[in-house]
């Protein structure tokens, strides 16, 4: 290198002078140049939006991650290092059918890059850009159950949420106190998504907030308030019916359901819907011989059905699967959106009570197979889709059911009567033995191992407190409060 230093400056004209000072300078620039780091491409090197842990059939952990960036995350495997796989690319989808009125809703915007990687049985440690990721346990003992978390915002039902006050939509906070319970997994009954339509004038509580079926809303309602939870535990995600092809369906597939995702099964266009708006069940195990069978119920309808329609045969072919996974275990764990064997309760014009019963669109289909609705070895199902907590055992032999709607859509306020009067009946032939029930009231339940078909069942509030508690030992399942106060 040429040791410009050496040589003096003599008078030469300023343009000549000013060059040779730039020259000695080189030096001194090429050694801080050296020690720099290149800058980083900022879309790249952006942390995932979301990281999350999904558990599909036979309790495969698939790792996902949503990123702005314009390739994916690398996963960091037991140490090393593998690129995850696109699931879905960014796109805006054209304008659909919804259940809104078409001017009402409008295309949906995915500017987002959905990734995903395999979990090995046995991994130890995952990390996606240096956020580890929750493993799951072969035999889980700490369940967390939540549903029907999304703010609802629907004209068609002139219902506007107040989605920007924590303490009329709380599941940020739900989600953070679940979470410090320390659960070895998640349990989601279903409806994430509720911001369908846009928040109308003269409603302050939800000004501002995105709607529609693209990322924004679905950031809003789930992943952002969410997040806490997603970091604690693996995830078993139910499909409800907000999540069908017309409502939520296209980001149900892009993000939440653990299979491959398929073109024509996205529910993209109307025309596939009734590929998109079904999925055969799956089973996740649980460990000592208890199994999850997890079923997709978000087209059916509680209206019932007629036979021929493609939704009576769709649901009759599920129970077939249904009943085959069961017989692979001695105790299964039902888990399914919408409720068989709950009531809920809502008022008439004149202000007389009606009791709302079971799905009768299920109760159709899976009754035209077994009238008693479920498999002989399902002791317990969990759902949510009626906005409260509930638990109900019969003296007929059905299963116990559990409903965990209430973890921060708008409630249900109507009280179902209890004790259940004599002759009121979610189902035919359904006895009610014991029921308890939580009205308007936000949180999340709880289920603790107890055996292998026993469990001890945990109703939390908003601050974390237990408010009750339940044991569930085979079909039945008791509780020491009968109306949460």
């Amino acid at each position: 290198m040429v040791n410009y230093a050496a040589f003096p400056l003599p008078s030469i004209p300023v343009p000549i002078r000013i060059l040779r000072l730039a020259l000695l300078a080189i030096p001194a620039l090429l050694a801080a140049c050296a020690g720099m780091t290149p800058p980083a491409n900022t879309a790249s090197a952006a942390a995932p939006l979301s990281t999350y842990v999904v558990l599909g059939e036979e309790g495969a952990a698939v790792a996902r991650a949503i990123t702005a960036a314009p390739s994916c995350p690398a996963i960091a495997i037991d140490g090393k290092t593998q690129a995850m796989a696109p699931r879905a690319q960014p796109a805006t989808i054209a304008q659909r059918g919804t259940n809104s009125a078409p001017p009402d809703t409008k295309p949906a915007a995915f500017p987002v890059l959905t990734c995903e990687a395999v979990l090995p049985q046995g991994t130890s440690s995952a990390s996606i850009a240096g956020q580890p990721l929750p493993l799951p346990k072969a035999a889980p003992q700490r369940i967390v159950v939540i549903g029907d978390t999304g703010c609802r915002l629907l004209k068609s039902q002139n219902a506007y949420q107040n989605c920007n006050f924590a303490a009329e939509y709380p599941f940020a906070r739900t989600a953070e106190q679940a979470a410090a319970w320390k659960p070895d997994l998640v349990i989601h009954v279903g409806d994430y998504h509720y911001r369908e339509t846009a928040c109308a004038p003269g409603h302050p509580g939800c000004v501002g907030s995105p709607w529609g079926y693209g990322w924004d809303a679905w950031q809003a309602d789930f992943f952002a308030p969410g997040a806490t939870l997603l970091k604690a535990a693996p995830w078993v995600m139910v499909r409800g019916n907000h999540e069908s092809c017309a409502r939520g369906g296209q980001g149900w597939w892009r993000f939440l359901d653990p299979r491959a995702l398929q073109a024509g099964r996205d529910c993209n266009a109307d025309a596939d819907d009734a590929s998109g708006n079904y999925s055969d069940p799956y089973a996740v195990p649980l460990g000592q011989d208890t199994q999850l069978l997890v079923l997709d119920t978000a087209a059916t309808s509680w209206r019932g059905f007629k036979p021929g329609d493609v939704a009576w045969d769709k649901y009759r072919d599920n129970y077939r699967r249904l009943d085959a996974l069961s017989r692979r275990a001695p105790h299964n764990i039902a888990v399914m959106h919408h409720p068989l064997l709950g009531l809920g309760a809502d008022t008439r014009a004149d202000g007389s009570l009606t009791i709302l019963k079971g799905d009768l669109g299920l109760q159709q289909s899976f009754g035209s197979l077994n009238p008693a609705l479920f498999p002989a070895a399902v002791q317990t199902v969990l759902s949510g889709h009626v906005h409260l907590w509930e638990q109900m055992s019969f003296s007929s032999g059905h299963p116990s059911q559990f409903i965990a709607g209430f973890a921060g859509t708008a409630e249900d306020i109507v009280p179902i009567p209890l004790p259940v009067p004599d002759g009121v009946t979610p189902a035919p032939g359904a006895v009610v033995e014991h029921a308890s029930a939580w009205i308007d009231g936000f949180g999340f339940m709880t289920m603790e191992r107890q055996g292998p078909e026993q469990w001890l069942v945990g109703v939390h509030d908003l601050q974390g407190r237990l408010r009750n508690t339940c044991r569930i030992d085979g079909r039945r399942s008791v509780c020491e409060q009968v109306r949460v106060r």
